[in-house]
């Protein structure tokens, strides 16, 4: 099963969620505002796509942050509880699927993984 994780106001989750729809392919939507992140989840994103994937730093809420918590962002393991903290500044969609790890929608790219 393929499981989305974003924020369900974020345009490009929007634009993911009606492309899964279009190509008709079940989904699991897991909404960070409502169901939070998990810590362990986040570490293991990081390990296999890049924090610098993960992160979003173009972002309202990293531009907010503290230069202290801006910090945090360099060592990855306190970059995945800061994450879990401030979930909105994960990139957005990534999507679990069996074989692989999605980050951002990239249609080209989910028409040769998933469909």
């Amino acid at each position: 099963m393929i499981e989305l994780y974003g924020i369900p106001n974020c345009d490009t989750v929007k634009k993911a969620r009606k492309w899964l729809e279009a190509e008709g392919i079940e989904y699991v939507f897991h909404d960070y505002k409502k169901e939070g992140a998990d810590v362990v989840q986040v570490e293991r994103w990081i390990g296999a796509e890049g924090l610098d994937i993960i992160l979003n730093r173009r972002g309202t809420t990293w531009r907010k942050l503290p230069d202290e918590d801006k910090a945090r962002a360099d060592d990855a393991a306190r970059a995945a509880v800061l994450l879990v903290e401030h979930p909105s500044m994960i990139k957005r969609p990534v999507v679990e699927y069996p074989g692989g790890l999605l980050v951002g929608f990239d249609p080209a790219r989910w028409e040769a993984v998933l469909a």
